[in-house]
């Protein structure tokens, strides 16, 4: 059950205080983790593996994932040989003094992988940009950053990736786009129209990896040809105690909060993200540290990483 606004912040406090010399608020948020995954998709190839880098929801800010922590990420990310890295929004920081679009943007100009790094937007990416709120449209302001920094954005598109077998990445628009419809069930009807339109020139036998800011579009039951799911936008809780969060910014509550999901043979990852919304001026975790995620795609009997749907973490060096 969700809690109301103010109860979260005033159980954030508290999670806070209990903490211990300041831990959920000068320790976890900078404490980096790599966290692995291997799936076999039900409509993955035979024969076909596929190691992908997940970042997400970077908020930046000096005070928590900052330019140097970025460059950080950017560097351990590369080092994990990804064939493929995508970024799936919220770049900027909402706490006052955030690190610039253009700033995050020339950080991550220097990921690399074979296959191609690509981005979508996510919920602030719009929110944080007044202008193209106005305007009603975009770009934002971070999509012509991630551009300007050689980023493929994938806006209600997919593309085919350059690999045995018809793979397929889409990319697909935030909830908080405008235009978008506000109540549930026609949001999701909107979201699942705009995404078979861009599915429209995948194959029946194609199998896509899909990035979605917000995870909830999963329940929906999504388009056969979905193999994978990748998502932000939660933080995994942020604050996350014996598995239970205060508040987690999804309908259904704890269910897409965090981590490798499985529903009617279909699959979905959450990241808990990079960076920290801020309470008291402070960013604040607990439970859930800031992560990159690294999905080893294939057969879930090949070496280098946990078996199918198995999570393990590596501390920062």
């Amino acid at each position: 059950m969700l809690l109301s606004r103010p109860t979260w912040i005033a159980a954030c406090a508290a999670a806070g205080s209990l903490a211990g010399a300041g831990y959920a608020t000068a320790v976890e948020p900078h404490r980096v983790q790599v966290t692995r995954y291997r799936v076999c998709p039900r409509r993955w190839p035979a024969g076909l593996t596929m190691r992908v880098a997940v970042l997400t929801d970077f908020h930046a800010h000096p005070r928590c994932m900052g330019a140097d922590a970025i460059a950080d990420v950017v560097a351990r990310t590369n080092a994990m040989a990804p064939d493929l890295t995508v970024l799936l929004g919220d770049y900027g920081s909402q706490h006052p003094g955030g690190v610039p679009f253009e700033v995050v943007a020339d950080r991550l100009r220097f990921l690399h992988a074979p296959k191609g790094v690509y981005a979508i937007q996510g919920n602030h990416d719009w929110g944080d940009d007044p202008a193209a709120l106005r305007r009603g449209h975009g770009p934002t302001r971070a999509e012509r950053a991630l551009r300007a920094a050689g980023i493929a954005v994938l806006e209600n598109a997919a593309i085919r990736l350059d690999v045995p077998g018809p793979i397929w990445l889409a990319g697909l628009e935030s909830e908080a786009t405008p235009g978008r419809a506000q109540a549930p069930d026609r949001l999701d009807r909107q979201r699942s129209e705009i995404l078979a339109h861009a599915l429209r020139d995948v194959p029946a036998e194609g199998a896509v990896l899909l990035l979605a800011h917000e995870p909830d579009l999963f329940a929906t039951g999504l388009d056969p040809r979905v193999a994978l799911t990748l998502s932000g936008h939660t933080h995994g809780g942020q604050v996350r105690i014996l598995g239970w969060s205060p508040w987690i910014p999804s309908r259904y509550g704890l269910r897409y909060a965090y981590g490798h999901i499985v529903e009617a043979q279909r699959d979905l990852i959450v990241s808990a993200g990079l960076g920290s919304h801020f309470l008291a001026g402070r960013p604040l975790r607990l439970g859930a540290p800031p992560e990159i995620v690294v999905v080893d795609l294939g057969r879930p009997d090949d070496a280098g990483t946990p078996a199918d749907g198995l999570g393990s973490r590596s501390n920062a060096a």
